[in-house]
C-alpha cells in the first residue's frame, strides 16, 4: 500500500487514538480524526468536528448496544456522542483495527467495544490487539482466533481506535502495524 493514498479514520481522544494518528503522520498517511464540540481532543491533525446533525446520522439505541455487549451503559449526552463518533469511525474505514482486551464473551472493554461490535454487524474486517496477551486476534465464524501473523493493512481506508488505558504493548502493535504496512 502506498501511504500517500490511505486514509486513517479515528477519534482525537489520547491514548489509543493518538497513538494511531501519530504512526499515521511520521508515515505520510492522511489523517481523519471525528470529534464533537466540548470533547476533550488529543490530536489536531484531520480533526472533522461533527455537527449535531453528523452526530445523530450514527446515533444507537443504548439498550439495543447494552443487550448486544451484555453490559449496562449509562444515558449521558458524553458517552452518546463518543458511540455516536465510533459509529462513524468504523463506517468510514475498510478494515478495523483495535487495542484493547477481548472479554470472555467475546466482546471488547468499554466503549471501544461498541466499535468492534459494529464493525462485526457491518461485516468488516476486525483486528484486536489483545493488552494481556500481547497478540493480535481476527474476527470470522462468530469467534476471535489468534493470528497466526500479525495483520497489515491492505485497505485505503482503515480505522484505528480503542482504550484510552493503551500500554507498552499496544503503542509497540501500533507502530509495528505501520512499520508492516508501509515500511
Amino acid at each position: 500500500m502506498n501511504p500517500e493514498e490511505c486514509t486513517l479514520y479515528s477519534g482525537a481522544a489520547p491514548g489509543t487514538e493518538a497513538a494511531f494518528g501519530a504512526a499515521a503522520e511520521r508515515h505520510g498517511v492522511t489523517e481523519v480524526n471525528y470529534t464533537f464540540r466540548g470533547h476533550d481532543d488529543h490530536r489536531t491533525r484531520g480533526l472533522k468536528v461533527l455537527s449535531e446533525t453528523d452526530l445523530m446520522v450514527g446515533d444507537v439505541n443504548l439498550a439495543y448496544v447494552s443487550k448486544l455487549m451484555n453490559r449496562q451503559f449509562t444515558d449521558t449526552t458524553i458517552l452518546r456522542n463518543v458511540l455516536r463518533c465510533i459509529w462513524h469511525q468504523v463506517n468510514s474505514g475498510q478494515e478495523i483495527f483495535v487495542i484493547g482486551w477481548i472479554q470472555p464473551d467475546g466482546t471488547v472493554r468499554g466503549g471501544t467495544g461498541w466499535g468492534a461490535e459494529f464493525a462485526k454487524l457491518c461485516n468488516k474486517q476486525l483486528y484486536v490487539f489483545d493488552q494481556d496477551d500481547a497478540a493480535w486476534f481476527y474476527w470470522a465464524d462468530g469467534q476471535f482466533s489468534r493470528c497466526d501473523q500479525p495483520p497489515v493493512i491492505t485497505k485505503p481506508s482503515f480505522t484505528g481506535t480503542g482504550t484510552r488505558f493503551i500500554d507498552a504493548r499496544g503503542t509497540q502493535a501500533v507502530d509495528a502495524l505501520f512499520e508492516r504496512s508501509f515500511g
